[in-house]
């Protein structure tokens, strides 16, 4: 097996706020649907910040209530989304060695975390459920899916904020490219909608306080923006050895080309320009093409005005202003973890049908950012290669690299 082995994605599956499978999660994207509503819960009556986009279905209610009750509700999400790649893919019959799985996640079980120690402070120990330590593990999904897949091969759990399921698309690739995969089930998870964790962000100043509007607040590179919307869900894919793929006549969307994964080592929380570039530019090296052949930009750009600035500078430097470039985050808000690996379905779709989607709520382009941002309607063609990016805080920095 060489190291520059061709990588197929054959089978994708999400649960966003835009629809409880792939399918409609596409679909909505599109329709320049918007997932951001008001937090109606009565938690969130004393919060600075009253919008997120939450999920459509309740996950545990699309499964069995035994089941359902061991699983954080992050593990819930990726273990449907995973079942629904998986038979995307035509149920792959591969030895349980050869399959691995690599979820990423940036907050791992923080529902179960703040809710048990609740329970804890009101109750008292004997309250606890005995299914928390496996529920709140950050490793958890990547262990279900793995345990429903019978998938032997690892189950790895990179965790690098909102870019972890861009990564785990990347560690999912070198399995394959190494000779140690030949299918792998890859992707990103995040349920972490509480009064913590939003004011937590919100005293970061990360988070848009405007809500007169909740579908217009989320508004990636335009002038008026205020800062990003956060959401949950999850994004996975099963990536494949293409030769293992073409025995058994599968059906791929696309080829993981190439990825990258690089470290600002500058700032916690700031993006970088200088780092973005560098894996971008790492990413098409890989994938052994030039920026000429980059048809369609998914840019992170979650709506806060350091960040688009940042990112614009590195993909104007690095791509050039002539690939259509899309932020579905002003659509599905910022599902953190998850949002790389539904940024990269978006991406190989885009390749896929011919059409990339619009970026809704850009009413007035930030002058500083010139990048030709899909607006209005949906832009149809064909591409050959698009480049997803994923970057969290920490510094860490993912760009992955599709081709038909």
């Amino acid at each position: 097996m060489t190291r520059n082995g061709r990588v197929l994605v054959t089978g994708v599956g999400a649960m966003t706020p835009l629809g409880a499978d792939a399918p409609s999660s596409w679909a909505g994207l599109l329709d320049g649907k918007s997932g951001v509503r008001f937090l109606t819960e009565e938690w969130a009556a004393d919060l600075p910040v009253h919008v997120a986009a939450g999920l459509t279905v309740d996950p545990a209610s699309l499964l069995p209530r035994t089941e359902a009750r061991k699983l954080d509700r992050g593990e819930q999400i990726a273990v449907l989304s995973a079942r629904e790649a998986w038979q995307d893919a035509g149920a792959p019959q591969v030895e349980p060695e050869r399959c691995a799985v690599v979820i990423g996640t940036g907050t791992g079980g923080v529902l179960t975390t703040l809710g048990q120690d609740d329970v804890f402070e009101r109750a008292g120990i004997r309250r606890l459920s005995p299914f928390a330590v496996p529920m709140l593990m950050a490793n958890g999904p990547a262990a279900w899916v793995s345990m429903d897949l019978g998938a032997k091969g690892g189950a790895r759990t990179p965790v690098s904020a909102c870019a972890s399921g861009a990564e785990a698309l990347a560690l999912g690739q070198d399995l394959i490219r190494g000779g140690r995969a030949d299918v792998v089930v890859a992707g990103g998870v995040e349920a972490c909608l509480h009064p913590f964790t939003i004011a937590a962000f919100a005293q970061m100043k990360a988070l848009s306080t405007r809500s007169a509007d909740p579908e217009a607040v989320s508004r990636p590179f335009d002038v008026d923006r205020s800062g990003f919307v956060m959401g949950e869900g999850a994004g996975m894919m099963v990536l494949e050895r293409a030769e293992f793929a073409r025995a058994r006549g599968a059906r791929a969307y696309g080829t993981l080309a190439g990825s990258a994964v690089t470290s600002s080592a500058d700032h916690i929380t700031a993006s970088d320009a200088e780092g973005q570039a560098f894996a971008m530019e790492l990413a098409l090296r890989d994938a052994d093409l030039t920026p000429a052949d980059i048809g369609v930009v998914h840019a992170h750009a979650t709506s806060t005005e350091s960040g688009d600035l940042a990112e614009a500078e590195a993909i104007g430097r690095v791509v050039g202003g002539h690939a259509a470039v899309t932020a579905t985050k002003s659509m599905t808000g910022h599902m953190m973890g998850a949002s790389g690996t539904v940024g990269a379905m978006a991406a190989v779709l885009a390749l896929e049908h011919g059409a990339v989607p619009a970026t809704r709520n850009l009413d007035a382009l930030d002058p500083r950012v010139e990048l030709d941002v899909v607006r209005g309607e949906p832009r149809t063609g064909r591409w050959s290669a698009a480049l997803a990016n994923a970057f969290g805080f920490g510094g860490h920095n993912v760009s992955l690299v599709f081709t038909e």
